[in-house]
């Protein structure tokens, strides 16, 4: 009779896999990282307009919309969904469109309805089921943040968001926070945006993987650590 090989304890694999995942906790930047906010502030635009009977280019409403965010954001701390209430009657004033501040809030109240990326919910399904704790590092009010996490499909022990620390990234309030939060354990941060998170994760020395979407070069002498196009290469490296 041939012997069995006998089985590996599940203790000795849970301590193997402990032992070679190089970190303990990953945060994300939510919008643009898992979340195509680009095509949800486009579409807001589109429907918002067409309703008003508004002839209004989408693309070029995004491009309007974004020029000013760094410095409203950068200003005396204001809740994101007034940020993006602004934000929707600056880009009206541009194109002509004459939107009131209450016909405005169209654009805020599209914000839970934005959808992940086509890889997202794969890729954090996997990290998760490896093992890491996950978490949220991003400029948006609670709220908002509650309906954005109904289209993701893990839950997330660590959540930093601007309402929190009455900053926005690139500030360090979110990096600050979620280091205590995390405490000794071993933390990698990714996200897209290399204005908003790549350069001050690097000034703070939190290792960061940038989720180079848009095949973008560098916009500052900070480096990541990784580099990848997709949240599934991520999830390929670290899962």
């Amino acid at each position: 009779m041939m012997a069995c090989a006998a089985k590996e304890p599940v203790a000795s694999r849970r301590l193997l896999s402990e032992v070679t995942r190089p970190f303990d906790v990953i945060t994300f930047d939510c919008y643009g990282t898992l979340i195509d906010w680009e095509a949800g502030i486009i579409d807001a635009f589109r429907e918002a307009a067409a309703a008003d009977g508004v002839g209004l280019d989408p693309a070029a409403s995004l491009r309007a919309l974004f020029e000013k965010e760094p410095e409203a954001q950068a200003a005396e701390y204001r809740n994101y969904r007034e940020l993006l209430t602004d934000a929707a009657v600056r880009v009206g004033e541009r194109f002509g469109w004459a939107i009131s501040r209450e016909r405005a809030t169209f654009l805020p109240e599209s914000l839970p309805r934005w959808k992940p990326f086509p890889d997202t919910n794969e890729a954090l399904t996997r990290l998760s089921q490896a093992g890491y704790a996950l978490g949220i590092l991003s400029n948006v009010d609670d709220d908002l943040l509650a309906g954005t996490r109904q289209h993701l499909a893990v839950s997330f022990s660590l959540l930093v968001t601007a309402q929190q620390v009455r900053s926005y990234k690139p500030a360090p309030g979110h990096f600050t926070t979620a280091r205590e939060r995390v405490g000794g354990r071993r933390w990698l941060h990714a996200a897209q945006s290399y204005f908003h998170d790549v350069t001050p994760a690097v000034a703070q020395k939190i290792p960061v993987a940038w989720i180079n979407r848009k095949s973008e070069p560098p916009t500052g002498a900070a480096r990541p650590d990784r580099e990848f196009r997709t949240l599934t290469e991520l999830a390929d490296w670290l899962a």
